[in-house]
Formats: C-alpha cells, sequence, structure tokens
C-alpha cells in the first residue's frame, strides 16, 4: 500500500475513513418483526418440500442445504436445511434465530420462520428469485444475460446497506464473518439481500471482537483471521471489498484466471495491476463503457481501502455505504434511488 503509484491511484480523501474514530450519527432505520414467525412442525417442512426432493434444491452451503419450497397457504419460500454433521449445528441455528428473528431490514433476507425437531434443525426464508449474485457473476451454462453496471451498482449499494445495519444499526452489533457473492441474494428487482448468518456471533456494546475458530470462504477471508483468530466488523469490510473486486472486474476470488499472473488471486493481481499504473485494464469489459468507466474506477478506490492488509485502515461499513450514496447521486446510477 506504500506503493507510490498505487498511491496516487488512491483518492487521499479516503483515508479519513479509517482514522475518523468519532461516532457518527446512524442513518439506518430499525423495523422490529410485526408477525411472530411461523414455528413450523416437520410435517410441515416435508410436505412443503416434497420429503426433500433433490430437484427442489436451490443451493449447498458448507452448514445447510437449501430447497425451494411451498406452504399450504401457496407461498414460495426457501428452506434451509442445517447439516447434523456440523458440530456447530445448534449454535448456527441459534445465531440464525438471534439475528433474523430479532430485526428487520430491506437488504437482510427475511427469516420468516423455523422448525426444530430432535436434531433436525431448518429454518423458513423469503424465497428469492433471482438467486444469488455468484450466480449471476459465473453464469457457467451462458443461460443468463449480462448483469449491466447499473445493476451492479445498486446491488453494490444494497449489499452495503444491508451490511452496515448489521454493523451500526443496533446493539450489539453483528460481525457477518462468511460475506461471499454467495450469500448476497438478489430479488426480483435485483435487490441485493445479506443472507446466511450461520456464523454470526452477537457482539456486546463493551467487546469490538469474538474470538472463535476461522471461518469464511477462502478468497474472501481477510488476512488477519490466519494470524489473530479475531472476527472484526473489518474483517467482513475486507470480505465486502472481495465482491466489490467481483462486481468490477467480473472474476472470481480464485481459481485457474490466476494460476499463471502474478498475485495469485484477483485481490492479488488488481494490486499488481494498480501499482503498475494499469487500473484500467482490471475493469470488466463486458460492461466498460464511456459512462461506467469513471464510476467503476472510483469504486475501484474505496475498494482498494477496503482490502487494506492492516484492519485499522479499511473503513466502516456505514463510511463505505456514504461514499458510494455520494457516487450514486454524482453519476446518478441508482436512478434516483
Amino acid at each position: 500500500m506504500d506503493d507510490s503509484k498505487l498511491n496516487s491511484f488512491i483518492d487521499p480523501n479516503l483515508y479519513f475513513l479509517s482514522s475518523s474514530r468519532s461516532r457518527e450519527p446512524l442513518s439506518i432505520n430499525i423495523a422490529m418483526f410485526e408477525q411472530p414467525l411461523l414455528r413450523l412442525t416437520l410435517v410441515d417442512i416435508l410436505e412443503a418440500t416434497n420429503n426433500f426432493c433433490k430437484t427442489n434444491i436451490i443451493g449447498d452451503g458448507g452448514f445447510g442445504t437449501v430447497y425451494k419450497a411451498t406452504l399450504p397457504d401457496g407461498k414460495t419460500v426457501a428452506v434451509k436445511k442445517l447439516s447434523q454433521a456440523k458440530t456447530q449445528g445448534h449454535r448456527e441455528f441459534m445465531a440464525e434465530m438471534e439475528t433474523l428473528g430479532k430485526v428487520k431490514h430491506q437488504n437482510l433476507v427475511p427469516l420468516l420462520g423455523y422448525c426444530s425437531f430432535g436434531e433436525e434443525k431448518l429454518l423458513v426464508y423469503e424465497y428469492m428469485v433471482n438467486g444469488s449474485l455468484d450466480h449471476w457473476l459465473r453464469n457457467r451454462t451462458g443461460a443468463l444475460e449480462v448483469l449491466d453496471w447499473t445493476k451492479r451498482f445498486k446491488i453494490a449499494y444494497g449489499a452495503a446497506r444491508g451490511l452496515a445495519f448489521l454493523h451500526h444499526g443496533f446493539i450489539p452489533h453483528i460481525i457477518h464473518r462468511d460475506i461471499k457473492a454467495s450469500n448476497i441474494l438478489l430479488n426480483e428487482d435485483f435487490e441485493a439481500k445479506v443472507a446466511d448468518f450461520g456464523l454470526a456471533r452477537l457482539i456486546s456494546a463493551c467487546e469490538t471482537h469474538v474470538s472463535t475458530d476461522i471461518a469464511g470462504t477462502f478468497g474472501y477471508i481477510p488476512p488477519e483471521y490466519g494470524q489473530t483468530g479475531r472476527s472484526t466488523t473489518r474483517g467482513d469490510v475486507y470480505s465486502f471489498g472481495v465482491i466489490l473486486l467481483e462486481l468490477i472486474t467480473g472474476k472470481e476470488p480464485t481459481g485457474p484466471d490466476f494460476k499463471e499472473i502474478e498475485g495469485g488471486n484477483l485481490v492479488g493481481w488488481v494490486f499488481q495491476k494498480i501499482k503498475k499504473g494499469q487500473a484500467a485494464d482490471v475493469l470488466d469489459p463486458t460492461v466498460l463503457s464511456a459512462d461506467s468507466k469513471p464510476v467503476m474506477l472510483q469504486m475501484l478506490q474505496i475498494t482498494a481501502v477496503c482490502l487494506s492488509e492492516n484492519p485499522a485502515d479499511r473503513p466502516t461499513m456505514l463510511q463505505v455505504l456514504k461514499f458510494l450514496k455520494a457516487m450514486a447521486i454524482e453519476f446518478q446510477t441508482l436512478n434516483g434511488k
């Protein structure tokens, strides 16, 4: 980060983000659930998922499998069946309940209900018709349209709002600990909603971190986690920075694309390009245009600070959100939102 070319690329005004220690007024509204969560029986879940039929699987993560399901009233939902093989299965269930069961925000995937029967633990979420950001960016079958830059910016802004709410919206604060593209879900309007709080830990007002086993997904884990084992909100900021890089470059965080490339992964490759004064070369050509280029480069500046090796040099998510909002106003990217 000390390289002269890198420093000249990053707007020095961004550095006040990490040095500011003042308590900023929150610009996020808290809304509690008006309706109690559904308490479903195992029979209800079996009927809704057609006995957990494999054809209904819409997602498979480290802590469980997600099924598309239909409730008796005809409502389509997503049912997450937590893995019994995971030693933290019960704790994850409780974390989910403590997190999404009590709070509501337009950029969090709504938890509608749950079922606990012996070792079986299941969560019922609102169904997100457009699936995950990972699904759209990878587009491995070529069956999906390319996400244009307007949609990508909208997704970045929405995901930042959701994460800022977890970090700053209420006390105790919440660290997600597994921010990645497959945990950013999209509704019919491509509104981003942060999902999967299985690794979340509630942080009391007097604590700044939580010490646990290293959690997260390869490619998104901040460098300090391997050294200290301390999960902080700044770790989430790093992971969010990786998502911003994915939106900007169209590339995956790791993989064969970087096998023979300097840097070894997406973050390393991008920083090498920035140091060489070739920042524009990392922009995704499928969405690059005269209109999108300036805002993509400006977002890349914010992203670079989010990815600072020293956690103290990273901004907070509330500060990232404020910069994205300012960009939206400047470039009218969010169509007045």
